[in-house]
């Protein structure tokens, strides 16, 4: 059972709506429990991630060799955002490794869902996604400096959100 709670002043958790009251009072007074303790991630963070992916997806340019080639010479070869979202995750570090049939390593991107990752792991993955960035795609950036314009992101998205709401 998942229960939803907010860290209190005096440092005592309380439920965090109706329904969690109403599954804690299965609970007696005194009882000890278990609880495994993840901290819900950010939507407005997320956002921002996807701003970041998307932002240096749009100044990402395929190596001169596979632009307009084709795979096996029948399919054309095209850019991809969820291809390039995975490779940056794999590059950041955040995959796993399973074998295939044949033997062969395959190399698979973890999943970035609000239940896989905790906001901790995520914001690693983001500052991590931030360096491969740097590295791969917008060579003559710092870090810094696109952490900067994320920041400005962040503020707009912020800003569409208080207008949407």
């Amino acid at each position: 059972m998942d229960i939803f709670t907010v860290k209190m002043p005096n440092g005592s958790l309380m439920p965090a709506q109706e329904s969690d009251r109403e599954l804690l009072k299965h609970v007696k007074v005194g009882q000890v429990c278990r609880l495994q303790l993840s901290r819900v991630r950010n939507y407005q963070f997320h956002r921002k991630y996807f701003a970041l992916l998307n932002l240096a997806f749009d100044y990402w340019e395929p190596p001169e060799h596979g632009k307009g080639s084709a795979w096996r010479e029948k399919i054309p070869v095209e850019k991809n955002f969820e291809r390039f979202r995975r490779d940056l995750i794999i590059l950041a570090g955040y995959y796993e490794a399973t074998f295939r049939l044949n033997g062969d390593i395959r190399i698979e991107a973890r999943s970035i869902s609000f239940g896989a990752m905790d906001e901790d792991e995520f914001e690693e993955l983001y500052n991590a996604t931030i360096s491969v960035i740097v590295k791969h795609v917008l060579q003559n950036y710092s870090d810094d400096m696109l952490k900067s314009i994320m920041s400005e992101v962040d503020l707009f998205l912020a800003q569409v959100e208080e207008f949407d709401g």
